[in-house]
């Protein structure tokens, strides 16, 4: 039985491994103090950014970050999944699918009208999942870093 449910401050010690197996995951290696001000602000009930873990047998399993932020397509706020990954070994098992809900649900007691996410064109066994609970935008991303 998958479990997920908001983070926690004592859950600090089984999101950082997640944490760190999302950057490997991806090839990136995030200052750890980006993710201390990441975990600060989902844990700060007036940031409009927000955590789960996904449990089992009180053992971590996938994590998911989501923000909410205003648009000027809907009345109502989007919710943006920023960050979904489940442990390897823990694959197939529904726990992507439950962090999903979650976050749905989550984004629809904020008054939110729509949850959208990212992932990498490479990321086939995710993508898979991803076909089956939501549609594609069809949008194609574009970044740049500012300086400061």
């Amino acid at each position: 039985m998958i479990e997920v449910r908001g983070l926690r401050a004592e859950d600090h010690a089984a999101w950082l491994p997640l944490w760190q197996g999302y950057q490997r995951f991806y090839k990136v290696d995030i200052p750890a103090e980006v993710g201390e001000t990441a975990w600060r602000r989902m844990l700060d009930e007036v940031e409009p950014m927000w955590g789960a873990l996904a449990l089992a047998d009180g053992q971590a399993l996938g994590l998911a970050h989501y923000v909410r932020h205003r648009t000027t397509w809907a009345v109502g706020d989007y919710c943006y999944l920023n960050d979904l990954y489940v442990d390897e070994g823990a694959r197939g098992r529904g726990v992507g699918r439950a962090l999903i809900a979650h976050v749905g649900e989550e984004a629809r007691r904020l008054g939110c009208s729509r949850v959208y996410w990212l992932t990498h064109e490479t990321n086939a066994e995710a993508r898979r999942l991803y076909d089956g609970v939501a549609e594609r935008s069809g949008f194609i991303e574009y970044g740049r870093g500012l300086d400061p």
